[in-house]
């Protein structure tokens, strides 16, 4: 098998950041996209090789063909395009890496635990920014400690917005938040969504306001801590009153397959302007609670989210080519452990426990 690394999605901003991201780890992308112009123009700002494929379909039979040693998987919906790209991979033994962070996505991986144990290769889900940064802090904060009662993870992203649409991938995610669950008593349950707000102080003294959205760290920090109760939250949550009021209408609606994926297309398509990020840092948060009331806190302090989310996948892709996985279906902190969290460029703060 050559060693080569595909990325599916290679003309959009997740794309051309993650083969950025591997070529200053001496590694070369193959930019995998639909439109000829668009791949030779992000290829000449990567310095990475390209491959046409018109559909899914087409990017499916070239990895069967041409078996690659990773493919790293950046186009949304998930649910839509992992089964038939995980297929492909399995069927060779490539390692996939995708970028999922809904509920439904996450949870359609981990079902493949098995099928991809058996075909000796490796899944990773969840390796972006959001999954990345909460359940690493959640595995840093119960290392050597007994299964904790409750945990809280916060995702406070900063990231510079550049003009252009906002993708599938992204409003695929962001609708699959709609959708109010959290953890309770080991089991997803359905809870309201944008309720729980609290307001943070960060460690640099600034504030902000997370409530629950349930996106992919609600699954990952559930499996990384074996906690009864896990509720996830987001500064992206909007706060108002008024708006969660109308949410659980709105959630329902969007259960509806065909209304979902028509509002995705179309949201997907309107443009957005460029935006500086809001704030120098992006965090990673948590809480997590012992049945006796002792409680630790952290956070993890990293730059850009989105330069963020090309460093995992990258990086992830570069241990995988030197062996250091090993067959199933993770998230990348379960994977690697802590210290992934690090090698990409991100600082843990560990406050000293307490007791409440």
């Amino acid at each position: 098998m050559s060693a080569q690394i595909w990325v599916l999605g290679g003309t959009g901003r997740s794309g051309r950041t993650i083969a950025a991201q591997l070529a200053r780890r001496g590694l070369t992308a193959v930019l995998i996209g639909r439109d000829a112009n668009r791949l030779h123009a992000a290829a000449e700002q990567t310095g990475s090789e390209t491959l046409l494929a018109p559909s899914l379909a087409t990017a499916a039979s070239e990895i069967r063909q041409q078996r690659p040693s990773v493919v790293i998987n950046t186009v949304g919906p998930f649910t839509a395009t992992a089964p038939e790209i995980v297929d492909a991979c399995r069927a060779v033994g490539s390692h996939y890496i995708d970028l999922a962070n809904d509920v439904a996505a996450l949870s359609a991986a981990f079902e493949m635990h098995d099928a991809a144990t058996q075909a000796g290769h490796t899944l990773v889900t969840g390796a972006g920014f959001g999954v990345t940064a909460t359940e690493s802090v959640v595995v840093k904060l119960c290392d050597g400690r007994p299964t904790p009662l409750r945990v809280r993870v916060d995702m406070v992203p900063s990231m510079a917005m550049e003009e252009g649409t906002a993708g599938e991938a992204l409003i695929g995610t962001l609708l699959g938040g709609l959708e109010g669950r959290q953890i309770t008593d080991s089991r997803l349950a359905p809870a309201r969504i944008f309720s729980d707000a609290v307001r943070l102080t960060l460690p640099d003294g600034s504030q902000v306001t997370t409530s629950s959205m349930p996106l992919g760290e609600l699954l990952a920090a559930h499996r990384a801590s074996g906690a009864r109760h896990v509720l996830s939250a987001s500064s992206e949550a909007p706060s108002s009153p008024v708006i969660r009021t109308m949410m659980p209408a709105v959630s329902s609606l969007m259960r509806w397959e065909r209304l979902r994926s028509f509002t995705t297309r179309r949201l997907a398509r309107v443009r957005v302007k460029a935006k500086e990020r809001p704030r120098d840092h992006s965090w990673g948060h948590a809480v997590v609670t012992w049945a006796d009331g002792e409680t630790r806190e952290g956070w993890l302090r990293l730059g850009d989210a989105q330069e963020y989310t090309g460093a995992v996948p990258a990086e992830i892709a570069r241990r995988l080519l030197a062996g250091e996985g090993r067959p199933g279906v993770y998230t990348p902190a379960a994977l690697f452990g802590p210290a992934l969290a690090e090698s990409c460029g991100a600082e843990y703060l560990l406050p000293q426990p307490g007791r409440r």
